[in-house]
């Protein structure tokens, strides 16, 4: 749901919530009934505001497959909860009804001995499903699919095929029902279809006559992030998932795309930001795992830091004698940074999408080389600039607020213009270089790009670009300030 819908959705929860809960008082055979026209997300918003106790009665009393729908869209944490709390049947009962790939999700939610014991409970041929499912890792293509797909025989008449569709619907829900895949007697995927082309089909026609051929599909290895890229690149409601053999395995559906879209963008915002990607939401991580996650990267940070202090130590006879570029220090160490940030985030972004390769990088470097001196030089003919005006307002005089504007740097001032400008020149260029590459060199050595975190560039960019700082000032001023 969007934001403004579930809100919604929440409201209309609070409104029913009380009536549900009398009813499960007083006639719990009559809420099925009054909660036949809601939607599953919208019947999750009202268990979700129901007490707690509550929540089992509320389960039992609707229809088996449409309690397992609600089952679906339960907050986490609550669903979690009331599954360990309730009987090995009766929780067995619900999970069985999940559409198979939310059935492998929530087993590995709950505790190792609950999920043990719900898949002994279940029938059978729903285990061996749920079990293949979760063999996959999580994040892979195999992890996000299901089961529940529609396929013939490739050598089947269209009449054939119509009959055989018409007996799954008739056998109960399929998540991806509205696509048909054609395969061989090996099972390996041959084409694609609409339900609609099936449909309209001319009588006596083979399904390898009427199946698309050129089928889009990924691999039951392939991560998150390709099947994303192939659903959004070709506008697919489901993707083909094969193994090595080119056998069908299942398919991905749009609503478990955009679900892992969402907690890729997240695991890598909480990346970008310096910290361990988080395993449950903000609000449901405990305080010590937050810490945990948080001060790794700190301390990492700030163990780099110290080398900029280092480095400034290193100069320290060249501070004393000119204070004054104490004065620039602030602005040409978070120039370099901000570039290098901005340059990380644009290759994070385009690797992710597929936009750039790891062959690529040349053409990168070449890119943001050029990018890095032409934002290095409008930096720092501003700086330049900046020091000038300062000088030349100087004693006049010029408020604003408390705020005195100029400054005396002394005879020398055109040559700490100089530096300033040929600095931020030099820092930008090589933050832009440092950011764009970064991503790079993780992805070659098989981490993920998003742990070049802004946090991370900044600090190398600020060690570098104190040296490269009073490199140039001891080139330019020496013999006057130096």
């Amino acid at each position: 749901m969007t934001p403004h819908k579930k809100s919604e959705g929440q409201s209309l929860a609070a409104l029913l919530a009380p009536d549900i809960l009398d009813l499960l008082e007083s006639n719990p055979a009559a809420v099925a009934a009054e909660t036949e026209e809601l939607h599953p997300a919208d019947l999750a918003d009202v268990a979700e505001a129901l007490p707690r106790e509550s929540l089992p009665a509320f389960l039992h009393a609707l229809p088996p497959e449409r309690a397992g729908a609600v089952l679906e869209y339960l907050d986490e944490e609550i669903r979690t909860e009331l599954l360990e709390g309730m009987s090995t049947e009766q929780s067995a009962s619900l999970v069985a009804q999940m559409t198979p790939d939310e059935r492998a999700d929530v087993l590995e939610e709950v505790d190792e001995e609950t999920a043990d014991d719900i898949l002994e409970a279940i029938p059978e041929a729903t285990r061996r499903e749920t079990e293949q499912l979760l063999e996959h890792e999580a994040d892979t293509a195999g992890g996000l699919m299901t089961t529940e797909v529609v396929s013939v025989l490739d050598t089947e008449t269209v009449e054939a095929a119509l009959a055989q569709v018409r007996a799954i619907a008739r056998g109960g829900r399929r998540e991806a029902m509205n696509t048909i895949y054609a395969v061989n007697v090996e099972g390996e995927l041959t084409g694609v279809m609409s339900l609609r082309e099936l449909l309209a089909a001319a009588e006596g026609a083979r399904i390898h006559e009427v199946a698309w051929a050129d089928v889009r599909r990924v691999l039951v290895t392939d991560d998150r992030e390709e099947v994303a890229r192939v659903v959004t690149e070709y506008d697919l409601v489901a993707v083909p998932v094969i193994d090595a053999r080119g056998r069908l395995l299942g398919a991905v559906t749009v609503d478990d795309v955009i679900d892992a879209i969402q907690e890729e963008q997240t695991e890598d915002v909480q990346k970008q930001g310096g910290m361990q990607a988080l395993d449950d939401p903000y609000m449901q991580t405990g305080f010590l795992a937050l810490l945990k996650k948080r001060a790794g990267w700190l301390s990492v940070l700030f163990i780099g830091e110290m080398f900029t202090a280092s480095a400034m130590g290193y100069f320290e006879s060249e501070l004393q004698r000119a204070t004054v570029l104490m004065l620039f220090v602030p602005l040409i160490i978070s120039s370099g940074g901000n570039s290098g940030s901005q340059a990380t985030s644009l290759i994070i972004r385009s690797l992710a999408l597929g936009e750039a390769k790891l062959a690529d990088w040349w053409r990168v470097i070449i890119r943001e080389l050029s990018s890095g001196l032409a934002l290095g030089g409008i930096l720092g003919a501003l700086g330049a600039i900046r020091v000038l005006v300062w000088q030349s307002m100087h004693g006049k005089g010029v408020h604003i607020g408390s705020l005195v504007i100029g400054y005396d740097y002394g005879p020398a001032y055109p040559l700490i213009a100089l530096t300033v400008g040929l600095t931020l020149v030099g820092v930008v260029t090589f933050g832009t270089i440092v950011g764009s590459m970064l991503p790079f060199i993780l992805r070659r050595f098989g981490f993920d790009p998003a742990s070049a975190s802004a946090p991370f560039v900044a600090t190398l960019v600020d060690v570098t670009g104190l040296v490269i700082y009073f490199t140039i000032a001891l080139l330019l001023l020496r013999g006057t300030l130096l």
